[in-house]
């Protein structure tokens, strides 16, 4: 038995370097709602579905007491669905200006197909915002095999393996410990673990680190180790079986890589 499939995360794994559409958005949509939220807040539940993301903010203990104070009442159901149907047409149109696919992917993927492995993808975004990223990505030589979103199983994101279980399904591949999800969020590592596959974190080029590359390119070595040992500490703790700085850097160079690590453990019989 080899590796059978990988399962790809979007924003801030092959597209968007830091993850940076989402977090406008959010900003923009509290801020029109009169209470403002911190970059760090809009980040601490990425990857799950997007109302639940805005629902998880609005539980945030500082957000609910300046809800409270704007608003007179503390956040109700009702709320999330007003703040959840202004983010959509605003991450809609969002999107172009963020989603560029990350440098290395393209060819990082195609090496992986020529080794027989399928390719798959889940997100947290909505089928309208995936629908667009499959264009936007295709363009610039990105194009998975299978490409799933929260409405795709029911409204079951992350952290549920459902995404993962129907890309199974979908690409025909198994067993499940025969593939990898890779993403840069906990909640990317817990719907692989959740899903019994292996897991790499994506450190640099994502949410956990969240800067776009021209920021990473300007910030200083000291700053930048900082930001890698921060964002490794949360993957971990989430559940990474390994780190990689980018997609890039864990595929392009198999030969030495962590997917041969990986397959080497599964031929060997080796379960996550």
């Amino acid at each position: 038995m080899h590796l059978t499939a990988v399962i790809f995360d979007w924003a801030g794994t092959v597209v968007d370097h830091g993850s940076r559409a989402p977090v406008a958005t959010l900003l923009e949509v509290f801020q029109g709602a009169g209470v403002a939220i911190t970059v760090e807040e809009a980040r601490l539940s990425m990857g799950i579905a997007k109302r639940a993301h805005i629902a998880s903010i609005l539980a945030l203990p500082r957000v609910v007491s300046n809800w409270q104070r704007q608003h007179g009442a503390i956040p109700i159901d009702a709320d999330v669905d007003r703040l959840y149907a202004a983010f959509v047409p605003k991450q809609l149109a969002c999107l172009e200006r963020y989603s560029d696919v990350i440098t290395g992917v393209p060819d990082a993927v195609e090496r992986l197909r020529a080794r027989g492995l399928k390719i798959g993808s889940t997100t947290g975004y909505t089928r309208p915002m995936l629908d667009f990223l499959l264009a936007f990505a295709k363009a610039q030589g990105f194009s998975p095999d299978c490409a799933l979103c929260p409405e795709d199983v029911a409204g079951g994101g992350r952290p549920a393996p459902w995404m993962c279980y129907l890309n199974a399904i979908r690409l025909q591949v198994s067993p499940l410990w025969s593939m990898v999800k890779i993403g840069d969020t906990p909640s990317d590592m817990a719907e692989g673990r959740s899903a019994g596959m292996w897991t790499i974190g994506i450190t640099r080029t994502g949410n956990e680190v969240g800067m776009t590359a021209s920021e990473w390119e300007a910030t200083p070595a000291a700053q930048r180790s900082d930001a890698l040992a921060k964002a490794a500490i949360r993957l971990e703790d989430a559940g990474a079986h390994y780190l990689a700085e980018s997609v890039a850097e864990c595929l392009g160079l198999l030969d030495a890589g962590i997917l041969d690590k990986i397959d080497a453990r599964v031929a060997a019989g080796e379960r996550p």
